[in-house]
């Protein structure tokens, strides 16, 4: 694993990989006092929610224009159905002061022109996993079909029809919201799928908490993106995880973990992270 590292000077267009935000701007901003002067970022998701500065947060990410991109997690297009009025808030959500705010629109217009993956060299970013039968390729295209309804003058009925547990398993001649369906809970929310790209997206557990059957998606054999570097975020219970092909950032800031920036870079030994320690916001045994 690489070691934690403090600020560096080493920019040399620096690009980093940042873990879920989830609302917390002070730890957002302490931790780019310990990046690089000049470095460009890209979050994995999860930008907003539970923790107590989300719209903060989503400004600050914003405010960083070109040099920062983000991939869309399950709680940015949460935000956004519930902006739409298609879905309603959770008892735990802390959305209310983006949805009030005075530049609300415009945040929203840029949260929704996200994409959902992102290739950087042998990185392919998303939120939270890639089913085994797609390649890196593929998931760049299926991402683009749904990014392509978000950013569509019918954005706010896609977002009222693509919510669902039922469309748990990918099958090529899928059309429609049934296959975007598919995508966005691959991409947002997959933590364990069957060898054949079942998922179950209720199980919230570590690795040890697997049904029968089931296994991390990372672990699944003749995974089709095990030739690029997998980058996200999204399982806080499963904490940092560094592989040759794999890094999962999500180290729990909201919870009073940590949060993780991780240097992108083809050569495994070239990677490093800087982590940040988190205030607790939200206890995770509750």
């Amino acid at each position: 694993m690489p070691a934690i590292a403090h600020k560096q000077n080493d920019t040399n267009e620096a690009l980093f990989a940042v873990g879920d935000l989830q609302g917390c701007a002070e730890s957002l901003s302490l931790l780019r006092t310990r990046l690089p002067d000049e470095c460009r970022l890209r979050f994995v998701g999860d930008l907003v929610n539970r923790g107590p500065t989300s719209l903060e947060t989503l400004r600050a990410v914003r405010a960083l224009g070109g040099v920062a991109d983000a991939v869309l997690g399950n709680h940015d297009i949460h935000l956004l159905a519930v902006a739409a009025g298609v879905r309603k808030k959770g008892k735990s959500d802390t959305l209310d002061d983006i949805l009030a705010a005075s530049d609300r629109e415009e945040l929203l217009y840029w949260l929704r022109h996200r994409p959902l993956a992102l290739r950087e060299g042998d990185c392919l970013l998303v939120h939270a996993g890639v089913l085994p039968q797609w390649s890196a390729a593929q998931v760049v295209d299926l991402a683009r079909e749904v990014e392509e309804q978000l950013q569509g003058a019918n954005w706010e009925g896609f977002l009222a029809d693509v919510f669902g547990n039922a469309a748990d398993r990918w099958d090529a001649g899928l059309r429609g919201i049934e296959r975007h369906r598919v995508v966005v809970n691959a991409l947002t929310r997959l933590r364990f799928c069957t060898a054949d790209g079942v998922m179950d997206l209720k199980t919230k557990e570590g690795p040890g908490g697997a049904p029968d059957g089931f296994l991390p998606w990372f672990d699944v054999p003749g995974r089709q993106t095990a030739d690029v570097t997998v980058v996200a975020g999204h399982w806080s219970t499963l904490g940092l995880v560094m592989r040759a092909n794999l890094m999962l950032l999500d180290t729990g800031c909201v919870w009073g973990g940590r949060l993780t920036a991780a240097r992108l870079a083809s050569d495994p030994a070239a990677r490093s992270l800087i982590q940040v320690e988190c205030p607790q916001y939200r206890n995770p045994t509750a």
